[in-house]
């Protein structure tokens, strides 16, 4: 979005967060977090390490959705680092998007065992429905409304 003015830039910076806060937070330098006035006195590698922590732990916590996910923030979920995130981009990019967490499956590099590890942190969204319906068909899981 270089052509735009900053107040434009800005807006569709935050527009994006509250969308999908973990997506567009992974792509930050975490030296521009602003996490702290003494953030520049730790070393780089562990302030990255910590901060890559946090990241996986809120993957862990909520997930991502398997058709709207970037390869930064899918390297995070369980059982899956960057070669396997590329993969799993790449085949979505090559046969669209996923129609449930089984089509994982097919991707090149993902087998039975890392499939174990990475099927509960990742999830198919579905356009238009609320976060309560938006499971898998092949689910099991009863999601209770909240009244």
């Amino acid at each position: 979005m270089p052509d735009l003015k900053p107040n434009l830039r800005s807006a569709v910076s935050i527009a994006r967060r509250l969308q999908d806060p973990m997506a567009e937070l992974v792509k930050f330098n975490p030296r521009h977090l602003s996490i702290g006035m003494y953030q520049h006195d730790l070393p780089k590698k562990i302030l990255d390490e910590a901060l890559d922590e946090v990241v996986e732990d809120a993957v862990s916590l909520v997930g991502v959705d398997l058709n709207a996910c970037s390869v930064p923030l899918l390297r995070h979920v369980a059982g899956i680092g960057a070669i396997r995130a590329k993969a799993i981009v790449g085949y979505r990019a090559k046969n669209g998007p996923f129609a449930n967490r089984s089509q994982l499956r097919n991707v090149r590099g993902i087998g039975a065992k890392t499939f174990e590890q990475c099927a509960g942190f990742v999830r198919i969204g579905r356009v238009g429905e609320p976060v309560e319906r938006a499971c898998d068909d092949d689910d099991d899981v009863v999601v209770v409304p909240k009244s």
